[in-house]
């Protein structure tokens, strides 16, 4: 568990940097688009080992600077989710927000991994310790939540359902590490544009689109089981997205990466989140090494990322 940060100085350098996690969706299920216009989630999140690293100093007015791969696609300005975060903090304090934040990206940009939420959240911990504010744990959730709705799980990482929008969580239970592949495909896909094309499929299928017409997602109690007892088998039978048929359709290219992943072994695949990142979930970690390569070398994604979860929420490093 992340304490909330101490009244104590920072390091030589004056900077202090927080790690975050990445996160994959075992199970997101949307419900109707609501009159404040989110959708009602039941969202299963597991915080997987794929992170940024977000470095906070002193400076004389805010500064953010971005680095790593797909750096030219991060805003670096007043828009970008860390730079709010850290405005948010300040505010919450009587502050000037006068931080120079630093992104090391390595999750990637506009995957549907929540790296942007991850950002927030690390900067949001990088100041409050740089600051020496000391701010109550439950204080920094909320903050997050009004950051947006992956931000408090960024922060807390593990595993958890997120309910509401996403933003309320539960801690859920996990009975070991899972062994995951995600491909990474060029360029992006909008979250927004994919809630839209979910709701625009379930108006042409005629199930309708509205919260009255969608019925509430609840959580699957057999992934949830399977998440307890660490069976990456019952994990691979339950695993769901309901934005998956969104995402395909915006971006039909992704259903032949999900077949490559599947037939190079692994037990599962699904669009991670809104996409368009592809995540598999397979045995063992020989069995990730390979499907990983296969990927790779298919040609189907630009990349393709082995690695575990659960992975711990924000922390200092």
């Amino acid at each position: 568990m992340i304490q909330p940060a101490a009244a104590t100085p920072t390091g030589p350098t004056g900077t202090v940097t927080v790690r975050v996690p990445a996160k994959v969706n075992v199970q997101l299920s949307v419900g109707g688009l609501r009159p404040d216009g989110f959708h009602g989630l039941a969202n299963v999140f597991l915080a997987v080992g794929l992170y940024d690293s977000i470095s906070a100093t002193r400076a004389d007015a805010p500064l953010l600077t971005v680095s790593g791969p797909d750096a030219a696609q991060v805003p670096q300005d007043r828009t970008n989710l860390a730079a709010r975060a850290a405005e948010l903090l300040a505010e919450r304090h009587g502050l000037a927000p006068d931080v120079h934040l630093h992104i090391a990206k390595d999750i990637p940009v506009a995957g549907g991994m929540a790296g942007g939420s991850a950002d927030a959240a690390g900067a949001l911990l990088a100041c409050d310790r740089l600051w020496g504010l000391n701010t109550p744990r439950e204080e920094l959730l909320a903050l997050c939540a009004q950051l947006g709705s992956d931000v408090p799980f960024s922060f807390a990482g593990g595993a958890a359902l997120g309910q509401g929008r996403g933003e309320r969580l539960t801690p859920l239970e996990v009975g070991g590490a899972f062994h995951w592949v995600f491909a990474v495909a060029d360029g992006g896909l909008s979250t927004p544009d994919v809630y839209r094309e979910c709701d625009r499929l379930r108006e042409a299928a005629g199930t309708g689109s509205s919260a009255a017409d969608v019925p509430e997602p609840v959580a699957s109690e057999a992934l949830l089981a399977a998440l307890r007892a660490g069976d990456a088998q019952e994990l691979a039978a339950a695993l769901h997205n309901d934005l998956q048929p969104a995402a395909l359709s915006l971006r039909p290219s992704l259903a032949e990466t999900l077949e490559t992943g599947l037939a190079a072994g692994a037990l599962a695949a699904l669009v991670s989140g809104s996409g368009p990142t592809c995540a598999f979930l397979t045995a063992d970690t020989d069995s990730a090494t390979r499907t990983a390569h296969t990927l790779t070398a298919s040609g189907t994604c630009r990349t393709a990322r082995a690695t575990t979860g659960p992975a711990p929420g924000a922390t200092v490093v």
